[in-house]
C-alpha cells in the first residue's frame, strides 16, 4: 500500500454516479409501486450500496481502511434510465473516489439482480467519479516567484564538527514545491538569527535548530519579540503533527509568524523533525502570501 502516514487529515468527499439501463416502462412502473417480487428495489440496493462502501478495502489490495463518516444515496428516474448518485464523505488523509464508485457499483448491481427476473434486457451504463474535493485538488498553492533562506542554527554544524541535513531536507521540500532556496550556517547566537532576520530579501525565512529546551536554544525567544504577527495555528499544527508521531515533539517550541511581509519559521534541528513540521504545513502555510496581500481566503 502507498505510504500516506506524511500527509494531512482533512475533509474529504467524493460523488460517484453510476445508471441502470430499464427496457420498458413496465419495469419502471414495477420499481415505483414496489412490485417487484424481490422486494423493494431502491432501499435494497441502498443498504447493498452502505455495505459496499464500507467493504471497499476488503476487495481492493491497494485501497486504504479509512473511516466513512458520511454516505449518502440518490436516485433520479429520467425515462427508462435510474441515475444512481453516491456520495462518500471522511476526515482522513486520503479521498473517498474509490469508496464512492464501489458503492455506486454495488448499488447498480443489486437493482440488476433485482430487476433481471422482470426485465431481461435491464442493464448497468456508466459509472464514473462524478466530483471530489478536499485532497490537493482543493487546495491549490501558487508558488511562483517566491524565494526561500534557509538558516541552520547549530554551534557544532558551525564549527565543522557536524553534517547539517535538517537543513538539507527542507531545502528539498521547497524544491518539490517551485521555491528556490539558499541556505546558511550560523551558531545558536541572538545576535546572528537577528541579524539573518534584518537582511533577508527572501520571501520566506525558515530557521533549523535551536527550538528545543536546552540552555543554548535561543531560536524562538530572538525571533518572537521580533515578528509582527504570530501565526499560532501554524505553530500548534507543527507541534501535533510531530505528537502524532512521536512522544517528545511536545518539547518544540516552533515558531511562525509574519515580519515586513515576510514569513518566518524556525523548526526543529534533527533532520525528522524539520521534514515533518514541513510535511506538516506545507505547501497549505504559503497561502499566507496570498492573505498579506490583501487577497481573502478562498
Amino acid at each position: 500500500m502507498v505510504d500516506i502516514t506524511h500527509k494531512v487529515t482533512t475533509l474529504r468527499e467524493a460523488t460517484a454516479e453510476a445508471i441502470v439501463k430499464t427496457s420498458s416502462q413496465a419495469t419502471i412502473d414495477a420499481i415505483k409501486n414496489n412490485e417487484v417480487p424481490k422486494g423493494n428495489v431502491f432501499e435494497m440496493a441502498k443498504a447493498a450500496g452502505l455495505f459496499g462502501v464500507k467493504k471497499t478495502p476488503d476487495l481492493l489490495p491497494d485501497c486504504h481502511p479509512l473511516p466513512i463518516e458520511y454516505t449518502g444515496i440518490d436516485y433520479e428516474i429520467d425515462g427508462l434510465d435510474i441515475t444512481i448518485s453516491m456520495t462518500v464523505k471522511t476526515i482522513y488523509k486520503t479521498g473517498v473516489e474509490v469508496e464512492a464508485m464501489h458503492g455506486a457499483s454495488v448499488v447498480a448491481l443489486t437493482m440488476y439482480d433485482m430487476l433481471k427476473p422482470i426485465d431481461k434486457n435491464v442493464e448497468i451504463g456508466i459509472i464514473r467519479l462524478k466530483s471530489k474535493k478536499g485532497g490537493k485538488s482543493s487546495y491549490k498553492i501558487n508558488s511562483e516567484g517566491l524565494t526561500a533562506d534557509v538558516v541552520v542554527c547549530s554551534d557544532t554544524i558551525s564549527k565543522g564538527k557536524g553534517e547539517d541535513r535538517a537543513g538539507e531536507a527542507i531545502i528539498e521540500k521547497l524544491k518539490s514545491l517551485g521555491v528556490p532556496s539558499q541556505k546558511s550556517i550560523i551558531p545558536d547566537e541572538a545576535e546572528e538569527i537577528i541579524k539573518k532576520v534584518e537582511n533577508t530579501t527572501a520571501d520566506l525565512l525558515i530557521f533549523t535548530g535551536g527550538t528545543g529546551v536546552g540552555p543554548r536554544d535561543v531560536t524562538p525567544q530572538t525571533l518572537e519579540p521580533l515578528l509582527d504577527i504570530k501565526l499560532k495555528g501554524v505553530e500548534e499544527q507543527m507541534r501535533s503533527y510531530g505528537q502524532n508521531r512521536m512522544p517528545y515533539a511536545m518539547f518544540s517550541r516552533s515558531i511562525a509568524g509574519i515580519k515586513d511581509g515576510k514569513l518566518i519559521l524556525a523548526l526543529p534541528g534533527s533532520t525528522k523533525g524539520a521534514a515533518e513540521s514541513m510535511d506538516a504545513i506545507f505547501p497549505h502555510v504559503l497561502h499566507a502570501f496570498k492573505v498579506i496581500e490583501g487577497k481573502r481566503h478562498d
